[in-house]
């Protein structure tokens, strides 16, 4: 009895790897003739996995979606991947974290000894950040996310960041997650425009008629980037860079700014942050040789935080290091 369930959670591991095997490659794999396979095959579709099988080029034996969610063989990197992201997964979602922790309670119980240690290592070093970031509902996302697949158009009221309120009317496209918040991309029908809506800013989202596909003009992931790049911020600057603006382009994160072109050797990045103390941080972390042009009295922010650096490695130097 213990060789046939090894051998079915060998089986169950070849089949769990997403790719068709034919009989003849399982035999040979699993060391037994083809009958036997297609036993084992039946032993695990009585165990609820659906195990389907196809003839022809490229056809075999392969998982399927069944009527309820089997058990799952994980590797060692998986394993501790699931038990990372639970930790995580709560971040920008309400009401998951229940649920999350009692995932982990299964996975940690039957979890070997040398994962735990990984894990707890890992986990040891691991400091939450309280963002203060707004917590989506799951079930507001999944009824966005069907909204926009059955293309349904949808009304709620909203909340800009200045704290204006609208009626709104829409006709979903796609929803976009950028680290804890998600945003939804849809054509305004007031506005007669795509728009872009944060998703915790909208309130009582309701489902109204269909509407027909409308084609989106570009990536809808870059549209959000460049969106949030020129999102009104409180300070904002300036800076002129020497490059093009084409070059500088491949190297620069979409949400660092907005570039113009001057000329083939010039190009200027306007830059926003929520202080005057991110924004120094921002240009600084950019790692980019830039001329501010406004405000001009950034420049003086720069120089203080240039002497902060200064001395921050003046006060943290050690001995030289000895010759050779």
């Amino acid at each position: 009895m213990n060789g046939t369930a090894n051998r079915l959670l060998r089986l169950l591991a070849l089949l769990q790897s997403g790719r068709p095997w034919s009989g003849a490659a399982l035999s040979e794999r699993l060391e037994v003739d083809r009958r036997t396979v297609r036993r084992d095959i039946d032993r695990l579709r009585s165990l609820g996995y659906a195990v389907h099988a196809s003839s022809g080029p490229g056809g075999g034996y392969r998982f399927g979606a069944g009527t309820r969610l089997p058990p799952l063989l994980l590797d060692d990197d998986e394993a501790v991947a699931v038990m990372v992201a639970l930790r995580i997964a709560a971040g920008g979602l309400a009401r998951i974290e229940q649920t999350a922790s009692a995932v982990r309670a299964k996975l940690e119980q039957i979890m070997p000894r040398r994962l735990k240690a990984r894990l707890d290592a890992l986990e040891s070093m691991i400091v939450p950040l309280d963002l203060q970031e707004p917590i989506v509902e799951p079930g507001r996302l999944t009824a966005l996310a069907s909204a926009c697949r059955d293309r349904r158009g949808l009304g709620f009221g909203y909340r800009d960041g200045r704290g204006r309120r609208s009626a709104r009317r829409v006709e979903p496209q796609r929803l976009v997650h950028a680290g804890y918040r998600w945003y939804l991309v849809a054509w305004d029908l007031d506005r007669v425009d795509w728009r872009i809506f944060r998703v915790d800013r909208m309130d009582a989202p309701t489902v109204g008629e269909g509407f027909a596909a409308r084609d989106f003009p570009g990536d809808v992931a870059a549209y959000v980037q460049r969106g949030l790049s020129r999102a009104p911020q409180p300070h904002r600057a300036r800076v002129e860079l020497s490059g093009s603006a084409a070059a500088h382009s491949q190297g620069l994160p979409g949400w660092a700014g907005v570039l113009e072109e001057l000329d083939e050797s010039r190009c200027v990045l306007t830059v926003g942050a929520q202080s005057r103390a991110a924004l120094v941080g921002l240009l600084i972390g950019l790692d980019l040789e830039f001329r501010v042009l406004e405000p001009a009295d950034l420049t003086a922010d720069l120089r203080a935080a240039a002497t902060r650096l200064r001395g921050a490695i003046t006060r943290g130097a050690g001995p030289d290091p000895p010759d050779g």
